[in-house]
């Protein structure tokens, strides 16, 4: 009689066992499932994104043109004058001399910029090409500068990456067209406890914020996505998955955390063992 119900005993130790291992493995399992990127990914091409590829100028960005030519003090007159100032002496004010000083626009409210013996110029919804070639052929019908080489580049447009990435923070657009993965890549990727199925890319959209969603998991949804070429002021936010969640509230819910059902686990068995032995 003793000895068949401590076999119960082992019995129901191993069914308990085999439970919490099947639970640990399945949970394992779908967690690596989540982990990579572009799992529908194959040979084929994916469509275009319909998104504006290109960055487009909006009023507040801030810019520099240079204007060069064959005649350096002709095209010096199209380029701002810079002004340097060292503590203790007097600001020096001069003409465009080198690529270490640059003096930039800034789009006012109307999209507008100032540009020397041109007037206002409307830059908003342009991009750098466009207003560098719209430029160039005022300068030339106008009859200012025939052989003008006119160079626009972004000063001040950033993105901002919150959430589960390596390094959070602030990142400068320093190309065209930046991507979503483009982002991703400056923060340093997602960490291990990202959410790739959501993530989210907050744009100010005719003056309403807008949000997409982004599925990491699919080369499809990440492609065709509208905000896969990213705006300046876009902000992207990466969820934490399920595993973040529960390990921000074990301190102050241990039923929440794996680890404590492991360690109820071992104590059972601990107590069921030396009752058996007994």
């Amino acid at each position: 009689m003793r000895h068949t119900k401590y076999a119960y005993f082992r019995h129901q130790i191993k069914g308990l066992m085999f439970v919490l291992a099947a639970i640990l493995l399945l949970g394992s399992c779908a967690s690596v499932k989540q982990v990579p990127y572009f799992q529908d990914l194959t040979p084929e091409a994916y469509d275009s994104p319909t998104a504006i590829s290109e960055v487009t100028l909006r009023a507040g960005d801030k810019i520099s043109i240079i204007v060069n030519s064959k005649d350096p003090q002709l095209s010096a007159l199209f380029n701002l004058p810079t002004f340097s100032r060292r503590i203790g002496e007097q600001g020096v004010n001069s003409a465009f001399t080198s690529a270490q000083q640059v003096s930039n626009y800034t789009l006012d409210e109307q999209g507008e910029i100032d540009f020397p013996l041109l007037g206002k110029i409307n830059a908003s919804g342009m991009s750098r090409q466009g207003l560098a070639s719209h430029i160039k052929s005022r300068l030339y019908n106008e009859n200012l500068l025939k052989d003008a080489v006119v160079t626009v580049e972004f000063i001040n447009l950033n993105i901002s990456i919150l959430g589960e990435v390596t390094r959070p923070g602030r990142y400068e657009i320093d190309r065209d067209k930046f991507t979503l993965l483009d982002a991703i890549a400056c923060a340093g990727d997602l960490t291990i406890f990202a959410e790739r199925s959501a993530v989210y890319v907050i744009r100010e959209e005719n003056g309403k914020q807008t949000y997409h969603q982004v599925n990491m998991n699919s080369a499809a949804d990440i492609y065709t996505s509208p905000v896969y070429y990213l705006q300046q002021n876009d902000v992207i936010y990466v969820k934490p998955n399920q595993m973040r969640a529960r390990q921000s509230t074990v301190n102050g819910n241990n039923v929440l955390s794996a680890s404590f059902w492991v360690s109820i686990a071992s104590l059972l068995t601990t107590v069921l063992t030396l009752f058996i032995v007994r």
